[in-house]
């Protein structure tokens, strides 16, 4: 999409968008499990780096110089199996299945099963150490890959991350990005009220990182985030998102952490995703 102009770029990427929140929606609906909000939150995100920063070959997913993408908040799964089925790495087929037994499509991504994923995410707080362990592993190989990684906001209460973080800001890793999904609600209650996070971009700065905040819905903005010269500190995206992001009952309500839909539910859904 390089070749675009950048509203014909947001568009594309828009109308993409809309279609994989209709596919997460067709996948809990026929699983009767999944994380609705959070899939919804972060679409937009996965959808500008899968079809617009991301450089991947579907045709050979483990191209060693392959840009890297970790989905740490791995119960998101549909969304990037979503993500994935446009982008040629899986057969659309296979959506139908999610989390059906035996199906490939686990709850959370499974790397040796799923074409397109790089690490088994789900037990929280592991996604980011992985992705600093693969900025390191590029500029020791000299093949110089990007790696872009996704976190949850409740998430960011492991440890495990500012570990992570101040590793990867001791090291200078200006090929590693790390967006945060800021919804602000995490299962049960929203993440200030359960341990607060803000100012959030002022703890990432303090661990020798880049930090930003964007509208995670504006594929614009994060766009030119994504593609735009490091400064030789690692990149940390704070995405400020609405959980549950395009269906207006879904929008910003806890309960929908993990909930599925009614029948009626779905048709609403899928009405204002149109």
């Amino acid at each position: 999409m390089s070749n675009l102009s950048p509203s014909d770029r947001a568009a594309r990427l828009s109308d993409i968008a809309r279609a994989v929140r209709r596919s997460v929606v067709r996948m809990i609906d026929s699983a009767r499990a999944g994380h609705i909000g959070g899939d919804l939150s972060v679409t937009d995100i996965l959808t500008t780096l899968y079809f617009g920063v991301l450089k991947l070959d579907p045709a050979e997913p483990l191209a060693p110089g392959r840009d890297r993408f970790i989905l740490s908040k791995g119960h998101c799964a549909a969304a990037l199996y979503s993500a994935l089925a446009l982008r040629g790495f899986i057969d659309p087929a296979l959506l139908p299945t999610f989390m059906k037994p035996l199906s490939v499509l686990n709850g959370h991504p499974n790397r040796r099963k799923v074409a397109g994923v790089e690490a088994n995410t789900g037990p929280l707080g592991h996604g980011l150490p992985i992705a600093v362990g693969s900025a390191i592993a590029s500029c020791l190989s000299g093949r110089n890959w990007q790696t872009f990684v996704v976190t949850g906001d409740g998430e960011l209460q492991e440890g495990s991350n500012w570990e992570a973080a101040m590793s990867a800001g001791h090291r200078g890793l200006d090929n590693l990005c790390v967006i945060v999904d800021r919804n602000r609600l995490q299962q049960g209650a929203r993440t200030e009220d359960t341990n607060r996070l803000d100012p959030l971009t002022d703890k990432w700065a303090a661990f020798g990182w880049e930090a930003v905040e964007v509208d995670g819905h504006d594929h614009a903005a994060l766009y030119e985030l994504f593609t735009r010269p490091r400064s030789g500190k690692p990149l940390a995206i704070v995405a400020n998102t609405l959980k549950g992001k395009g269906v207006s009952f879904i929008e910003d309500r806890v309960e929908w952490h993990h909930k599925v839909p009614s029948a009626e539910q779905v048709a609403l859904a899928l009405e204002e995703l149109r």
